[in-house]
Parts: structure tokens; sequence; C-alpha cells
């Protein structure tokens, strides 16, 4: 039977808009929690932006999905996976940034989820720009390189911006594979995109091993084929999967620091995380929903709901490797 006190507040019960917003309408709790052993998967906030090269706003990313996330409800009827009734879920807060020091933030989320990873909780995290999830994968790939799956509209593999500043939004991955976090060859970026600087980007990637998957190839070969090929990119071994909304066209999704237009529409959104059931995901997250970018909220909404398509297969996979 499932535990009454990880699953989510019911609207049946209490009205969406009413009540203290948290992931979900999930249960709340901090890492000293009387229960916090008993939690599978965490959901976090990153609200932070300190990486960003042009248009901030992504700190503001978990409180608005929290907020919009009161509109989930319990099972996918799609692929009919129930994760609430799978594995005991809660809110576990954000971690708190140091919004004038980039590398004491990104030791502050190491060290966070260091903590999450040594009581064995699986995190689903909300961003945040997309340098929070280098901190992310320094505390989950202490025991070996992860393979990487990447939504994105950009590469994020430049080396340095502005005269030799490493960590950037724009370099997160240069660093996750120079560190030896990620494996190379087990490494696929999805629906790359836009204009650009130069090839620098490209080049290093390739020459590294990972596979990068551009728009057009994506729309070409459809998003079954393409997945496939990710499957069996990544294979059995520990996986990550890091989801910019940028990824899906601006027409869905605006409210984001670097949109580029021409990018799937929201239902293939859905599609591309829903062709990942089967993956041993350790963990993943959603980045770059930036709100004072669309005051409608949609972003927002569907961040959140791409959140809940994450959390569905990141509950199969931990009830496989029970």
């Amino acid at each position: 039977m499932t535990d009454p006190f990880f699953q989510p507040v019911s609207a049946m019960e209490l009205a969406r808009f009413a009540g203290v917003p948290t992931f979900m309408r999930l249960p709340g709790m901090t890492l000293d929690h009387a229960r916090i052993a008993e939690v599978d998967i965490g959901l976090v906030g990153i609200p932070w932006d300190g990486g960003t090269t042009n248009r901030p706003g992504a700190r503001h990313g978990p409180r608005q999905l929290r907020d919009y996330s009161t509109m989930i409800r319990a099972m996918n009827p799609v692929t009919g996976v129930a994760p609430f009734a799978m594995m005991n879920c809660a809110d576990l807060g954000d971690v708190a940034p140091n919004p004038v020091d980039i590398e004491d933030t990104l030791d502050r989320v190491a060290s966070f989820y260091t903590d999450l990873t040594a009581r064995g909780i699986i995190p689903l995290t909300a961003g945040g720009d997309h340098l929070t999830t280098l901190p992310v994968l320094r505390a989950l790939a202490k025991s070996g390189p992860l393979g990487l799956i990447q939504f994105d509209s950009h590469t994020d593999l430049f080396d340095s911006y502005f005269g030799g500043h490493k960590f950037t939004h724009g370099t997160p991955f240069r660093r996750a594979v120079e560190e030896g976090l990620v494996d190379p060859k087990r490494f696929v970026q999805v629906g790359i995109r836009g204009t650009a600087y130069n090839t620098e980007d490209i080049e290093w990637g390739e020459a590294q091993g990972i596979r990068i998957i551009r728009i057009e190839e994506l729309f070409d070969r459809g998003i079954g084929d393409v997945m496939a090929e990710v499957r069996g990119i990544v294979g059995d071994a520990p996986t990550y999967c890091t989801y910019d909304i940028d990824f899906v066209d601006p027409t869905f999704a605006p409210g984001t620091g670097t949109p580029e237009i021409g990018g799937p529409n929201s239902f293939q959104a859905q599609q591309v995380i829903r062709e990942m059931s089967g993956i041993n995901l350790v963990g993943a997250d959603l980045v770059e929903v930036s709100p004072p970018f669309d005051a409608s909220g949609g972003t927002a909404w569907l961040g959140i709901s791409l959140m809940f398509e994450l959390l569905c297969v990141l509950a199969q996979a931990v009830d496989a490797r029970r």
C-alpha cells in the first residue's frame, strides 16, 4: 500500500489555488526531517542564474514551477505510470545559492547533492540556468562517469567566455567531460540548432565522441528512430538526463534565456521523454525556465508538465533497479 504521507494533496480536498505550493503538492521536507530516509525521489530547486551570459531570470524558475505544479495529477494516462504510487516522492526545497559568487554556489549545490546521493535519494531538479547541472553531476558521478542525454538547442560545450571565464551556462558540459563526470562515448545531444559564433563547440564535442543530433536530423528521421539510437548510445549503465526548456520551440516556451526558432512542439517535447523508458536513469533536471520572459506562465506550465514526464521515467528506472 502507498503511504498517505507521501501522496500529493488532492484537488478534491484542497483547491489548487489554496495552500502553500510545493512541487506537485508533495510533502515539503528538509534533509533533517524524521522521515527523510524513506524518500526515493527528491524534487529540488536550484534558484540561480549566475552563469547566464545574456537574459537572466531563470533564478525565478523553481518558484513559478512549484506554483504551476498544482495542476499536476497522479497518473500518466499514456504510459500508465503513477509515480506517486510507485515511489515515495517529496519536495526537498531549494539549494541556497550565493548570488554573488559562482564557484561558491557550485560548491553549495555539489555538497547538497552529495548528501542526497549518500542517502540514496534520486534527484529531479528544477533550475536555474544550465550551469547548475555541472555541480549535480559532480555529486552523482563520484563513483564513475555517467552517460548523459541532453535535450537542448545549444551544445553548451564552449571552453570559455569573456576572455577565459570557464563557468557559464554555455560551458557546463565541456567541464563535465574534462572532469571525468560524463563518458563522452555515452553522451548524446538532441535538438541542436540556431545561429552560431563558430564551430568550436561542435568540433570539440565530435572529437571527444559526443553524438550531436541537430534538429534537422530529429525531424527527418523521426522521434522514435532517433530515440532508439539514444537508448543504444547510453546502454544499460547509469545515465543522467538534462532538459533545457529551450529545446522546445519558443512558440510554446518563450520564457527562456536564449530561445531558438525551429524546435519541437509541446507534444514532441513529451514524446522524447517517454521514449527514455527503460534507460537506467539516476537523475534528471529541467532548466532555463525564465518567468520574466513569459508573463502568461505558459512556459512554466510546459516545464512542470515535462518534469512530471521525467518523474515517470525516473520512477520506472528506480523500480527496475530494486
